[in-house]
């Protein structure tokens, strides 16, 4: 059984890392979210809620651009702020995603915020993820 387990993580390591480390990311992420709209944010205000939105993103694009570096991607890239760079631009694409579905659905539609923000998580780490394979990571053929 444990020898099938180690199999299965093998061949899926990257994909598993990474629902690891998207787990922990987004723990990060709302526990900055909820931190600041349960002690001195208003999310019922526009602005407080992307503000909020903003600080919570920050918080977790840095904890995800150095456990994904490593963990994830295990990238050994030498110029690591060309990653960075590519990293947070990506992110910053995620970050406009995740604010107009915020809008929408809280602003717009009055969804619960707490709810909508746990929907609108799971579809920036399918994109994320995505954008981190296939445009910040990337490895050269002979690192294959």
């Amino acid at each position: 059984m444990i020898k099938k387990i180690k199999e299965i993580y093998e061949s899926k390591k990257e994909i598993i890392n990474y629902i690891i480390v998207g787990g922990l990311t987004t723990l990060v992420s709302l526990g900055v979210y909820y931190g600041l709209v349960f002690t001195i944010m208003d999310p019922k205000k526009a602005i407080m809620l992307q503000i909020t939105n903003i600080l919570s993103w920050i918080a977790a694009v840095t904890f995800a651009f150095f456990a994904n570096k490593k963990f994830v991607f295990n990238s050994k890239n030498k110029k690591w702020y060309i990653e960075a760079i590519k990293f947070y631009l990506a992110r910053v694409f995620t970050l406009l995603v995740d604010m107009g579905f915020m809008f929408l659905l809280v602003t717009v539609l009055k969804f619960n915020d707490k709810i909508s923000k746990i929907v609108v998580q799971f579809i920036i780490l399918v994109l994320n993820y995505i954008l981190s394979k296939f445009l910040v990571f990337v490895k050269k053929e002979k690192e294959q």
